[in-house]
């Protein structure tokens, strides 16, 4: 399913984008990264993970039964939504960068967060507005949002561009932490 691929997908390169370099041997530089900057990417990836660890397991489509179709698929926008602003409100406050560049990377990425949380809020709004007897309804809206999970990517590159920066993430728990965790597609949420 369309949905499920798209939410996977996101969730993975988020823990690749504050993990490592994709997987490749972790890179040694001439210099390790000073304490400072493997705090502050711990900070960054705890950050992250309150994303990647959201249950995002997508509504089932069925259009036999309309009314729930809607019920479930405003439920997914907001579950999402607060996801991604959840993360942009936690990326603002990991504390200023003790590596050049760093600050504006994570800006990016809040600011990145934040508007694809907005396309979320936004099609929850136009879930909710729709006639659950139209077959379209508001699934395009749906769909519009779940296209701009690929937009965060960039924000995570430009911060894994950093030698430093990287360097320091694959010492941070949290990034490691990350690294392993699963997408949560098909589980049942936990209280």
């Amino acid at each position: 399913m369309r949905f499920r691929l798209a939410v996977v997908t996101a969730a993975a390169l988020v823990a690749a984008g504050c993990s490592s370099n994709g997987g490749s041997p972790q890179a040694t530089g001439t210099s390790s990264p000073s304490a400072d900057a493997v705090a502050w990417m711990d900070k960054v990836c705890t950050a992250s993970s309150s994303f990647a660890a959201v249950e995002k397991t997508p509504p089932k489509l069925d259009a036999n039964d309309p009314a729930k179709l809607k019920a479930d698929m405003s439920a997914y926008m907001g579950q999402l939504a607060d996801a991604f602003n959840k993360t942009a409100t936690q990326l603002k406050e990991v504390g200023p960068s003790p590596v050049a560049g760093g600050d504006e990377q994570v800006a990016k990425m809040a600011e990145t967060f934040a508007g694809i949380g907005k396309s979320f809020t936004d099609a929850k709004a136009a879930v909710d507005a729709a006639d659950a007897n139209d077959p379209v309804g508001g699934l395009q809206a749906a769909g519009d949002a779940i296209a701009r999970l690929d937009q965060f990517v960039e924000p995570l590159k430009a911060l894994e561009a950093t030698p430093e920066l990287r360097e320091a993430a694959e010492q941070a728990t949290s990034c490691q932490d990350l690294r392993t965790l699963r997408p949560s597609v098909g589980s049942t949420p936990t209280s």
